[in-house]
Formats: structure tokens, C-alpha cells, sequence
């Protein structure tokens, strides 16, 4: 009897995928819920694992078909009448071992053999710190000895033994001073830069500007995180004071909470906050369902858990739907001020940027604060001036005083 290995369904915003690699070959035998192969979509990479054990009798679909759901990919030949008490009593060989997508990419990339490197995982499972730890201990290429240029001379008549420029000698053929590689754009990288043109091409975008002290919020984090992460076992970030703050200010204008439809605005009576964040297979947006519902520990510890499975590939679809605002920080890589740009449908994004000392002028007097640029890009459609910068405003105080956010006032 045969198994059909099938493309899993696709959420409906979601037309196709293209197959990036298969992980087995024909003939080998397979285990149950091994994974066989990744398929990339717009948005997530999903691995498809084998429904029953068999072997890989014939592989349809090759690298960088296009797949739409349900498409046989590989046909499996049953493993009925194979011994499958030995199969369980085996040690699953290090080749058999599934790879998260993040590992198998630092491999790949680094040319390594899973089989050199010990797992310290749940059944021997590698992990991105055993190939990092790997990465390190592996010895460097040993370096060429140099030889008198007489010797030279000697073992190769045909150099001319009289001395020339050190650059002649050193410097790398002409070929290689101007190197190129072509690659495919990722499909995630493709549907970025589809969107992103989208909101440049289809919107009336703006950008305001504000500053906010935040001496009072690193206050009361350095009083109270020990604590925090001792109760709540997680470390207590900035973003969820920014998440409670942009709340508050969503639902005092609620215009900059909405959407546009055609010739229709849609008012959402639900807080879903994105999160950008910076991958190596591009940006994503993982969202905060609900987050008006979440205390700053359940913030932190969703934040916390997508930027693990971001990181590891494993997102799923309903990790990335949805999100009415959305709030990016380019402050983690040391941005000063940008105009971060709208995330379709919404009509608008807050950006965060690095914390710096600078002087201030307080009740007369010239002092040092920890000194926040804010930036609110919007749809000027929907959107008017003054509610964008009374919505920054808003914010501005909440953080200048979190006790608002703490005793919701």
C-alpha cells in the first residue's frame, strides 16, 4: 500500500508555496512524523512531517516547485511488513535527527555534517547553540608558510626570481576584486517588498515626531525587575511599557486604531498590537491578540516566546493574522530617528529608537535625561494631523509618568 505525502491547506489568504528543500531521498526508510520536507509561503516556513513510517519510494515535486494545497508532493511505500519493534529500539542516527529550519540553514551555510556535532536536545535534537558552540571549537585552517623568495625561485623556475612590488605578490586576482552572486528573492522577502510599495503607492503617508523622557520607566524597571523575573520568570523589557501606552492612546483615538476597506473605515473594537521584528529570511510582524487583555507579564512573555519561535522558524499562520497598530524598534540596532513605514491595512505604526543621554532644560535648569526620539507614521486619509500628534502626546505622558499605566488614570 502507498502513502501520498500532501501539501498541508493553506490559510486562505495564501495561494501557493514554493518547495525549498527535501531532507530524505528515494529509498530512504522513514519514521513516522519525520520531517520530509520545508515549504516556504509569504509568511511562515512549514515543515512536512510523514503521516505513517515507509520508505521513499518516488519524490514528485522538486526543489523550487510551486505547490498549492492538497498537490501529492512524494509517494511512501508502507512499512507494514518491516520490523518496527527494532525500528523503536534503535537510537535515531544523527542524520535522522529532524533540524529545526534555523539550524538546518547554519549548516547548510556553513557546510557542516549534522552526524559531527553532538545534540543536546530531547533525543539527541540538534540545537542552534550546538552548532554555534560547534562553529567555534572548529580548528582554523592552518596558515601558509612563508618561503624565502630564493627558495621560491628554486621550486618554480618559471617566477621571476628578481624582487617585485610586495602588492604584486599579495593582492588577489582581478577577478575577485569585484565579486557577485545572484540569488532568488525569498518569497517572505518578496511579499515585504510587495507590501511595502503597497503603502508608499496607495496611502497618504505621514510622519510626527516627539521626544519622551524615559528616566521615570528605567527607574521603576531597575526597582522592580529582579522581582518581576523571580515572580513571573521573565525579564521585564521596554516594549511592554510601550504596548500598555499605545493602548491607552488607541483608545482615546480610536481613528488611528481603524482600517480603510475600499470607500469604507473600519473601526475595530479589539487592541492587536504587531511587533516587527528582524529575522535573517526578512521582517515579520507576530501580533498581540487581545493585548488590552495582558498584564506587562503576559506582554513580556508573549513578546519573549515569538522571538524564540522567530528564530527558530516554527511561527505559525495565526501568530502573524490580524494586528491593527503595529510597533517596530529600531532602537535594538542603535537608530537614532526614522519613518517607519505603514504595515497594510492599518493606517499606522509607532517607532521606537535608541535611548540617549541628553540635556534637557527642567524647571530652569539644564539636565541630563535618557532621552527617547518617538516616531508615528500615518494614513493622512484617515487620519488628521492633530489626532496623530495628540495620539504621540498621549503616549509621551504615559511613559513620562507610568503611574498612569499602572493605576489606569
Amino acid at each position: 500500500m502507498s502513502i501520498e505525502v500532501l501539501v498541508p491547506t493553506l490559510p486562505e489568504s495564501v495561494a501557493d508555496a514554493t518547495l525549498i528543500t527535501w531532507h530524505k531521498q528515494v529509498g530512504d526508510s522513514i519514521n513516522k512524523n519525520e520531517h520530509l520536507v520545508d515549504l516556504e509561503t509569504d509568511k511562515v516556513v512549514l515543515e512536512v512531517t510523514a503521516s505513517e513510517a515507509g520508505i521513499l519510494s518516488q519524490i514528485l515535486k522538486s526543489d523550487g516547485a510551486v505547490v498549492t494545497g492538497g498537490e501529492v508532493l512524494a509517494v511512501l511505500a508502507s512499512a507494514t511488513d518491516q520490523a518496527p519493534a527494532k525500528v523503536a529500539a534503535d537510537e535515531p542516527k544523527p542524520s535522522e535527527i529532524p533540524l529545526s529550519p534555523s539550524v538546518r540553514r547554519l549548516i547548510n551555510e556553513n557546510t557542516l555534517d549534522p552526524s559531527d556535532i553532538t545534540g543536546t536536545g530531547k533525543s539527541g535534537r540538534l540545537t542552534k547553540t550546538d552548532v554555534l558552540e560547534h562553529l567555534q571549537k572548529k580548528p582554523e585552517p592552518p596558515a601558509p608558510v612563508s618561503m624565502p623568495v630564493a627558495k621560491v625561485a628554486e621550486t618554480k623556475p618559471e617566477l621571476t626570481p628578481e624582487p617585485i612590488k610586495q602588492t604584486a605578490i599579495t593582492s588577489a586576482p582581478a577577478s575577485n576584486l569585484r565579486p557577485e552572486q545572484r540569488v532568488a528573492m525569498t518569497r517572505l522577502r518578496a511579499k515585504v517588498a510587495e507590501r511595502l510599495l503597497q503603502a508608499q503607492q496607495n496611502a497618504a503617508m505621514l510622519t510626527t515626531f516627539n521626544e519622551v523622557n524615559m528616566q521615570n520607566v528605567i527607574d521603576l524597571r531597575n526597582q522592580y525587575k529582579t522581582r518581576f523575573e523571580q515572580k513571573h520568570a521573565v525579564k521585564l523589557g521596554f516594549m511592554s511599557f510601550f504596548v500598555k501606552a499605545s493602548i491607552e492612546a488607541l483608545k482615546k483615538f480610536p481613528a488611528i486604531n481603524a482600517s480603510i476597506d475600499d470607500s469604507d473605515i473600519i473601526y475595530h473594537g479589539y487592541y492587536d498590537l504587531g511587533i516587527a521584528v528582524s529575522t535573517p529570511r526578512g521582517l515579520i510582524v507576530p501580533v498581540l491578540h487581545d493585548a488590552d487583555q495582558l498584564d506587562f507579564a503576559g506582554i513580556e512573555k508573549s513578546i519573549a516566546d515569538y522571538g524564540e519561535k522567530a528564530r527558530a522558524g516554527t511561527l505559525s499562520y495565526s501568530d502573524l493574522q490580524g494586528g491593527t497598530f503595529t510597533i517596530t524598534n529600531g532602537g535594538v540596532f542603535g537608530s537614532m530617528l526614522s519613518t517607519p513605514i505603514l504595515n497594510p491595512p492599518q493606517c499606522a505604526i509607532l517607532g521606537m529608537h535608541a535611548i540617549k543621554e541628553r540635556p534637557v532644560v527642567e524647571n530652569g535648569q539644564i539636565v541630563i535625561r535618557p532621552i527617547m526620539y518617538l516616531a508615528l507614521s500615518y494614513d493622512h486619509r484617515l487620519v488628521d494631523g492633530r489626532e496623530a500628534v495628540q495620539f504621540l502626546v498621549t503616549i509621551k505622558e504615559c511613559l513620562e509618568a507610568p503611574a498612569h499605566l499602572l493605576l489606569n488614570i
